[in-house]
């Protein structure tokens, strides 16, 4: 019986660590989920995106996937990742108009404060969590 309740132990203990550690989850580290998800988010923030806007960032988001998979594979740290995010920021708002740039812009400067804050953003997540409220 109690090599059971110990088993049980070490099993929800791992599965809580992997979650912890952003394993489980839906998005794909840095990036902040598929190409798709992306895309979706996107098409939320900017609700103008057109067709074609929204065919030409899904390639973008698709060839950015493909350098950040290998990246990874590669073992380089988020800091080696930045150039490439960067680039991939400046070739999204390429495609968008000047009022669309706009409101991409302050979605981006959105989900980077969530981010600091801990609060996940684009699937990131970290930091250290606020201090507890005072009541």
């Amino acid at each position: 019986m109690k090599k059971l309740l110990l088993v049980c132990c070490l099993l929800v203990s791992i599965v809580s660590l992997s979650k912890a550690q952003g394993g489980g989850g839906g998005g794909r580290g840095m990036g902040g989920g598929t190409p798709d998800e992306q895309l979706k988010r996107i098409q939320t923030a900017v609700p103008t995106l057109t067709a074609d806007q929204s065919k030409k960032i899904l390639a973008i988001y698709t060839a950015s996937a493909a350098t950040r998979d290998s990246l990874m594979k590669a073992g380089a740290d988020r800091s080696a990742m930045r150039p490439m995010m960067q680039a991939q920021q400046a070739k999204v708002q390429a495609v968008l108009t000047d009022d669309q740039k706009a409101v991409y812009t302050k979605y981006m400067a959105d989900m980077r404060a969530k981010m600091q804050q801990g609060g996940g953003g684009m699937g990131g997540g970290g930091g250290t969590p606020p201090p507890p409220s005072q009541e």
